[in-house]
């Protein structure tokens, strides 16, 4: 399949410009490019679309920009907002970009020889006066054709909201950079998701506009989960891809839980598997969707693109602990992406040494077991698990011996009621 053909097939593409020449335009290699404004210091989840768009791109031989958004961010874009952005200072844009630039690394590849992904900063090349850009820019631009841009129009026909100069002056600035970037590195498409539209065909006529060229566009869609609900985000929050702010366990655990419905789109949407080794997974999610196969290929591909290869072994044997998995050197750092999953209670290190607590007495301070005597009910039912043993015997005692890492103890009963005891 050509670029274009894949992308449909795999239900990437919203609207383009000219889907004929576009077609043809691609069918040799060029430059195309992506913007991500550094409003927070990591990407998301919803940020892998067009990210791994552009690697998909490059893969076939396209040069591949990916411009961070030193100027832009600093206004703010208000598509898709319904609220006004709050501005950030420089300092916090820098480190943004930063954070954000060794993200794109990870992703893009910088380093072979034919086409070169390229990192750039909108930043070194918006700078122009006030009274050059209004001359230069700003003419070319009708405020009849602005104010029909979705992105605008839906944000001043809340009276109570509105838009301000700034934010709408926003769409000049992405239009600059298409034409500075087809200007000086003959770049000739621009992608981004489909509430970037305005902004992108805004690009292609200033760049035909001022350049004389002809360049193109294409969107992505937004991405929506069966449900209704805005993908990327969980009760905690957005799904991060530094893993400071949402750990690799929580990131495979968000693509392994991902609705049933949803599997098989995302299977397309946010890995490079092939055609033939996702209808072989869909097949087998249509034959028996409870073993869970089109997740578990999904979960680990997204997390070994993000985090690589050993950190979603990690994340899968944490997962794997939950699920009775043996505790037999497992790495600490892999046990501590558990401990925050689970209820925890803190025991004084001191009742552990010698002879111990009795179990009985334990499972009751663990908040499992209503009674010592319903303990012992459990644990010669067989229903009490330590460290993922199965425990037979009601006179049983936890000591210091018990503790993994000289800290926790992981207490369980039944199938799912998990309880990590840490020694204080």
């Amino acid at each position: 399949m050509s670029i274009l053909e894949e992308l449909k097939w795999r239900g990437l593409v919203a609207d383009c410009t000219d889907a004929a020449e576009l077609a043809k335009k691609i069918s040799a290699p060029i430059t195309l490019y992506c913007g991500f404004d550094p409003t927070a210091d990591s990407l998301h989840a919803g940020n892998l679309v067009p990210l791994l768009a552009l690697r998909r791109f490059q893969l076939l031989g396209h040069q591949p920009i990916a411009v961070a958004g030193g100027a832009t961010g600093s206004i703010g874009d208000p598509s898709g907002k319904t609220q006004e952005r709050q501005l950030l200072t420089k300092e916090v844009l820098d480190r943004n970009i930063a954070c954000v630039k060794v993200q794109l690394a990870k992703l893009l590849d910088f380093e072979t020889k034919q086409n070169p992904a390229r990192l750039m900063d909108n930043a070194d090349w918006t700078k122009l006066t006030y009274l050059d850009f209004l001359r230069d820019i700003g003419k070319h631009f009708s405020v009849n054709q602005m104010v029909a841009k979705e992105s605008v129009r839906a944000r001043m026909e809340d009276r109570e909201a509105g838009i301000s100069y700034t934010e709408f002056s926003y769409m000049l600035l992405q239009a600059f950079d298409f034409m500075v970037l087809c200007r000086d590195h003959h770049c000739e498409l621009q992608i981004g998701g489909s509430d970037q539209w305005g902004n992108i065909t805004a690009g292609i006529e200033l760049t035909r506009k001022k350049l004389g060229k002809t360049v193109y566009g294409l969107t992505l869609p937004l991405i929506t989960n069966a449900d209704g609900t805005k993908f990327g985000k969980t009760e905690a929050g957005a799904v991060w891809l530094d893993p400071n702010r949402t750990s690799v366990y929580k990131f495979y655990q968000f693509w392994i839980n991902t609705d049933d419905r949803d599997a098989i789109r995302y299977l397309k949407f946010f890995t490079f598997l092939s055609k033939e080794e996702i209808e072989a997974l869909e097949k087998k999610h249509a034959e028996n969707p409870g073993a869970r196969e089109a997740h578990k290929a999904l979960a680990r591909a997204a997390t070994d693109l993000v985090h690589g290869p050993n950190a979603t072994l990690e994340a899968i044997r944490a997962s794997e602990i939950l699920f009775g998995g043996e505790l037999k050197g497992i790495a600490e750092s892999t046990f501590n992406e558990i401990v925050g999953e689970v209820p925890t209670k803190e025991i004084e290190k001191s009742k552990l040494e010698g002879a111990g607590l009795p179990l009985v007495e334990v499972l009751v301070h663990a908040g499992l077991c209503p009674s010592k005597g319903q303990a012992r009910k459990d644990i010669e039912g067989g229903g009490v698990n330590v460290n993922n043993v199965r425990e037979a015997s009601a006179t049983r005692a936890i000591t210091s011996n018990d503790l993994l890492f000289s800290r926790h103890v992981l207490l369980r009963k039944g199938k799912k009621n998990y309880v990590v005891v840490t020694a204080k």
